[in-house]
């Protein structure tokens, strides 16, 4: 069971709001972009689920080579960063509109059992990063029997 730390999470709103102020007013729009001050913290988007063996993270990353991507696993605490590569215009191209945005990236999240490092395994496939984490031996439930007495 993952414990829940009310300081924790009011130190990460507070970075959360400081980030979000931190962009205005440097003839920048306030407004988050693909992967602005604001949004980096929060790409690549994942859906985060579990069984009783496993931790499973999917992660949105469009665009992104995954030969650019880096996971690293410690304990109980994943990260996924990377880079997504400027838009290169050509000689001769007229843009009209460039709203794909570029630039380094990393999500760090802290999961709620401890892992086993030997077994972790990631793919990529259209822009979709499935990691899937077995859980420590420690962390799997066990079945205690009950005896008649």
């Amino acid at each position: 069971m993952a414990s829940w730390d009310v300081f924790k999470e009011l130190d990460n709103l507070r970075k959360e709001i400081d980030e979000a102020f931190r962009g205005a007013g440097h003839n920048r729009p306030f407004g988050p972009t693909f992967l602005s001050p604001v949004t980096s913290r929060r790409f690549p988007q994942v859906n985060f689920s579990e069984d009783e063996g496993q931790v499973y993270i999917e992660a949105l990353a469009p665009g992104v080579d995954p030969k650019e991507i880096d996971l690293s696993v410690m304990r109980n605490t994943v990260t996924i960063s990377g880079e997504r590569k400027p838009f290169v215009e050509m000689d001769g191209q007229i843009v009209h509109r460039s709203e794909l945005g570029s630039g380094k990236f990393s999500r760090t999240l802290e999961l709620p059992v401890d892992i086993d490092p030997n077994k972790i395994s990631a793919q990529c496939k259209d822009g979709l990063m499935l990691i899937t984490l077995a859980k420590a031996e420690h962390a799997k439930p066990r079945k205690i029997e009950i005896k008649p007495a």
